[in-house]
């Protein structure tokens, strides 16, 4: 309210102030001022634009709202309110409070990563004329006094306008001239990125109509045969003679527009005099589905009581973990409680880890739930993400599907939040901070709004598995795949056996495999084959002096990649033609060593001439809408054999699958990780599941140099607790989670002896209070320079019993902040990573 009563009884104007979340990574909160105009419209959540510093504009979002200004500074104005319905609800500021400090980073930098791009606002630098500038005395040149005559018909333009204007390439030096004259003066102009689809139709004006009668109208249009095509056909579209109300809607203007029959001509005539007039509407950029009534969800007896079991546990738990194997019909038993939520009139949302999995599940829930249920993902673009944000916020949208980012909507009535493929490490936040994992963020969510979570999966973390084994989170389990299909035969490969029988140094095919292929080939089978690693070749090497080309600002050697024909590093994107000889010896005896995705795909081609080999991977699926045609061309037999990297693994169903082949395993297990067992059991058990999924019997052909590995055996047995007996007793006796927490500090730094003092420091200091046995490092990593900076790793284990958990991450952020202010090192970064995976 603008004004109260004082104790007098006579009214006075209040001051009101807002602390705001600033999308930057600062400690505190920022106190504004609110504009007298502003006082009965700002509430908390909503966005605003506020001045930071002396030259940035920021959107913010409002945290609190209250009476007293600042102490250490004079406050500014709020220079804009962008919403009238708040954007944040109060939930998602508490859960961005806990979640900078549980990752321990700043608010601003959680808000940056949950709020969508185009939610922000934009500037864009523009040019104006100076109103005090002295045209006439002006010393300018040609294409200068050009641009100030283009000014003083436009008012403003932007750099890439006047550049057009001009036609010249490098407008800066050109305005940097004018404005050192003081002829112009540069400005920023603010404006909100997210834009609204609009479509463009055509109606009858009222006005016009009321003056004559359609058949008036007719007949005086019977010598303009062309304007008269175009009045019959609005009105073949519009009949409007049996309701004028149909006119309010009108027609697409594009019905008239992609007509070849019709003229446009004819059609801006009759705008222009007044007979149709054109107007805008705002649509959705999504497509309308309506449920079908015909796709009915049918639960087999077993997936009927494992439905009754979670609800049971969901009575005594908030938390319940679905270990379900794969084809088991895990996807029939969440739609069967999404439908149940759904009639009790709250929300859910639906996590899964990849996009590529969005593409199937997507197209069998919109048919069940239409267009309540919206979908989010990075693929999206700005606009679309702001309009399934908006749909939550509205009400439009009670169900969402989305991948990790999904977490941050602003849902306010949450009766069910799913994780599928629970174990999945997609779910964690890598760069930039917060480095969250949604997994886990759902259980705070949860507790937020007080709704219940499902965790499913056939290969359930570790940590989940133990949660659910010591009584935390309910367990159901469901051992048996969905109607007729039965589990896949899993068979090991010994490839130094065939190397030994082939006298070859190096196999990528085994004959076994090869032969597998043929045969599915011959009965129009498909086949999925597994390789963990993109590109043609790992790297290239000189046979004569067995030099690697490396990338020039990673520690890391060049990938091949042949259809581009091109050296890339996948950590900085470093991009180098390969070399025709060797840069250290000169011999022209370059070769590529081992094998990716793109090497089996062109070997796959030349072995198998007839067949349809495509490849799946992050270089084939960049493009929007890319995973979903692979996967439709798949599903409809278009491709027979599909080669891909670990996304393959991630809850695809195929009917007509019957073989899988994996290729690597021995490098997947023997990876410098105490996870990686777990990892390569749930990685192979989740690719073999893709084989026999209807009931069709499947096989699968692991590739191994190492057949007495005892984490294939385990695979092969579909000994899930097994692998989890193994693995949580290394993990008790190593003291890794789940019985300690870990938080990894790694530092950056340009020059390698910096790097490596400031992490000794670090160390140093951590271990006075902390001790030895809780600081491990510092070490390299496995990558021990990324994008020009040297690193080094710091993994601080916690007992999670014995520790005042945020009175350490205290300490901690403490004795970061020392070293990063220590004169020696400038230009350092640390980074924080909790629970890293």
């Amino acid at each position: 309210m603008q004004t109260e009563l004082n104790t007098t009884g006579s009214t006075e104007v209040i001051t009101y102030f807002v602390d705001v979340i600033l999308p930057v990574p600062i400690p505190k909160l920022f106190t504004y001022r609110v504009p007298l105009a502003m006082n009965d419209l700002i509430q908390v959540g909503a966005r605003v634009i506020v001045q930071f510093g002396s030259k940035k504009v920021l959107t913010a979002v409002v945290a609190h709202i209250h009476k007293n200004p600042p102490t250490n500074y004079k406050a500014k104005y709020l220079l804009e309110l962008l919403d009238e319905v708040p954007m944040v609800t109060p939930q998602q500021i508490e859960m961005f409070q806990w979640m900078a400090g549980y990752y321990m980073c700043y608010i601003g930098e959680v808000l940056n990563v949950a709020l969508p791009s185009g939610l922000k606002i934009s500037s864009q630098s523009k040019i104006q004329l100076n109103p005090n500038a002295d045209l006439v005395h002006a010393d300018l040149s040609h294409n200068e006094q050009r641009l100030v005559e283009a000014l003083q018909e436009a008012q403003s333009l932007s750099y890439t306008e006047a550049s057009e204007v001009l036609g010249v390439r490098n407008i800066y030096q050109l305005i940097k001239s004018l404005v050192a004259k003081e002829v112009v003066l540069v400005f920023e102009e603010i404006r909100e990125r997210y834009q609204p689809k609009k479509l463009k139709k055509i109606r009858l004006c009222k006005e016009y109509i009321e003056k004559q009668t359609l058949d008036t109208l007719s007949k005086s249009l019977e010598k303009k045969p062309k304007q008269q095509d175009v009045l019959l056909n609005y009105l073949r579209h519009v009949p409007v003679y049996k309701d004028w109300m149909l006119n309010e809607d009108g027609l697409a203007k594009s019905a008239f527009t992609k007509n070849e029959t019709l003229s446009n001509s004819a059609l801006k005539t009759l705008t222009k005099n007044g007979i149709f007039e054109e107007f805008e509407i705002i649509v959705s950029r999504f497509d309308e589905y309506t449920p079908d009534p015909k796709v009915k969800i049918e639960l087999s007896e077993r997936q009927q009581e494992v439905s009754g079991e979670i609800m049971l546990n969901f009575e005594e738990k908030d938390v319940v973990l679905l270990h379900g194997v794969t084809g088991s019909g895990k996807t029939e038993i969440y739609i069967d409680l999404i439908q149940k939520v759904f009639e009790s009139g709250s929300q859910v949302l639906f996590l899964l880890p990849e996009i590529a999995l969005t593409t199937q599940i997507v197209s069998r829930l919109k048919r069940i739930f239409g267009n309540q249920m919206g979908v989010y993902h990075s693929k999206f673009s700005d606009n679309e993400r702001v309009e399934v944000w908006q749909g939550v916020v509205s009400g439009r949208f009670n169900f969402v599907v989305g991948v990790r980012s999904a977490v941050f909507l602003p849902f306010d009535n949450l009766g069910l939040i799913i994780v599928d493929e629970e174990h999945e490490s997609s779910y964690k936040q890598y760069d930039p901070a917060p480095r969250y994992h949604a997994r886990d963020m759902t259980l705070v969510i949860a507790r937020q709004q007080h709704c219940k979570v499902l965790l499913g999966s056939a290969t359930p973390s570790t940590e989940s598995f133990y949660n659910a084994k010591m009584g935390r989170y309910g367990l159901v389990q469901l051992k048996e795949r969905y109607g007729s299909a039965r589990l896949p035969d899993i068979q090991l490969v010994d490839l130094t056996a065939e190397r030994k029988k082939m006298k070859k140094r190096s196999i990528r095919f085994s004959s076994t495999l090869v032969q597998a292929i043929k045969e599915r080939l011959h009965v129009q089978e498909q086949v999925i084959l597994f390789q963990n690693r993109r590109g043609y070749s790992p790297y290239m090497s000189c046979r004569a002096c067995a030099h690697i080309p490396k990338c020039e600002n990673c520690a890391v050697s060049l990938t091949y990649h042949m259809y581009s024909n091109e050296l890339r590093c996948h950590y900085c994107g470093h991009i180098e033609a390969p070399p025709r000889k060797c840069p250290a010896c000169g011999s022209m005896e370059m070769a590529t060593v081992g094998y990716g995705t793109e090497k089996i795909e062109d070997e796959l081609k030349v072995m198998f001439t007839q067949a349809r080999v495509q490849r799946m991977d992050l270089d084939t699926t960049r493009a929007k809408n890319s995973y979903q045609q692979i996967i439709q061309d798949f599903e409809n037999q278009q491709i027979e054999i599909l080669v891909g990297t670990q996304m393959l693994s991630k809850g695809l169903d195929f009917d007509n699958v019957s073989l899988v082949g994996i290729f690597d395993a021995d490098r997947i297990i023997n990876f410098p990780d105490f996870r990686s067992h777990e990892r390569a059991f749930q990685i192979m058990t989740q690719v073999s599941g893709r084989a026999g999924r209807k009931d069709k019997p499947g096989l699968v052909l692991i590739q191994t140099a190492d057949t007495q590995q005892d984490v294939l055996h385990k695979i092969i047995a579909g000994d899930y607790e097994g692998m989890y007996r193994k693995e949580i007793e290394d993990r008790q006796y190593f003291k890794y989670p789940p019985f300690t927490r870990l938080i990894k500090l790694t530092t950056k730094h340009i020059d390698k002896g910096a790097s490596a003092r400031a992490a000794q420091m670090l160390a140093d200091k951590l271990t006075t209070k902390l001790g030895r046995d809780r600081v491990l490092g510092p070490e390299a990593p496995l990558v021990e320079k990324i994008r020009n900076k040297y690193l080094k790793t710091i993994l601080i284990k916690l007992e999670r019993e014995k520790i005042d958990l945020k009175a350490v991450k205290h300490f901690i952020q403490e004795q970061r902040e020392e070293v990063l202010l220590s004169k020696e090192f400038k230009k350092l970064q640390i980074v924080i990573d909790v629970d890293p995976i």
